[in-house]
Formats: structure tokens, C-alpha cells, sequence
């Protein structure tokens, strides 16, 4: 990966909306070789899609929380089981699986702390293998989305 390379990427991460013929025009290429070193950067798997990014308080998804998981056993077949059931729960945006006590951390979003309760009860809890959940509200967020250093 060359910087021409990297400036297409800085690009794309900014604005992922933009034409070849854009995108050729800022990274100063052509457009037939623009296009090119954009489909290898696709294939080699540098670019892993396109996204819109959500305003999640416009759609009302208004409480966040960092849910703490403390597994009680840890064999592979239920941490498995347990990746599994969490990719199944769409309020739960991240789920990181840790080095050390805690097991995981997982970052939840819901619309009000009733239904982060409700989320925490009868799906959080229930999630195969838990021993304990601790959870801290966020306050706010300081950096969001932000583009990966190249």
C-alpha cells in the first residue's frame, strides 16, 4: 500500500459517497487508475463496505451504556455459544471480548433506562454462561467514528 493508496482511504472514510471521478480528483489520479486501485483496495480487503452513518438520537436510541460481562464458565463451546446469542440482540452496537476480568464489554444503546432495563432482564442476563453483569452509564461521547490513522 502506497500513499496514493492511503489518500484514497482517507478520502472514502471521510466521505464514502463520492464518485470514482471524485475520488479521482482529490487523490489527483485519473480516473481509469483511481478505479483500479479502488477494487484492489476491495478485494484485499482494506474497504469492507459502505455505510451511512445514524444519528442514533434522532432515532430516539437516546441511552447508551458499557454492560460489563463476567463469564462463569469459559470453555469454548460457551463463549461460543455466548458471541453467538449477542450478535443476535441488535442494541448492542459493539461487543469486545477482553483480556482478563471482565470477559467482555459490549456497548448498548436503547431509547430510555426502562427499556435498558427490560434489555438487561430478559435478554443481557439470560445470555448463556453469564455470572455477572456491571454496567456505567455514558455520559456523553468525547470521540465517536473517528477514521482510522493511516
Amino acid at each position: 500500500m502506497d500513499e496514493v493508496d492511503r489518500n484514497i482511504l482517507a478520502e472514502l472514510q471521510s466521505d464514502g459517497r463520492l464518485t470514482v471521478t471524485e475520488l479521482a480528483e482529490r487523490v489527483r489520479l485519473s480516473v481509469s487508475p483511481c478505479h483500479r486501485r479502488l477494487r484492489a483496495l476491495e478485494r484485499s480487503g482494506a474497504i469492507s463496505g459502505y455505510h451511512a452513518r445514524l444519528d442514533a438520537g434522532v432515532l430516539g436510541l437516546t441511552f447508551e451504556a458499557l454492560v460489563f460481562v463476567t463469564m462463569r464458565y469459559e470453555d469454548r463451546e460457551t463463549v461460543a455459544a455466548f458471541e453467538q446469542a449477542v450478535t443476535d440482540i441488535p442494541y448492542v452496537l459493539q461487543a469486545q471480548r477482553l483480556f482478563g476480568d471482565p470477559d467482555f464489554l459490549l456497548r448498548v444503546v436503547t431509547r430510555d433506562l426502562a427499556a435498558f432495563q427490560q434489555l438487561y432482564d430478559d435478554r443481557l442476563a439470560t445470555l448463556p454462561g453469564v455470572q455477572r453483569l456491571s454496567s456505567t452509564l455514558v455520559m456523553k461521547s468525547v470521540v465517536e467514528n473517528r477514521p482510522l490513522p493511516l
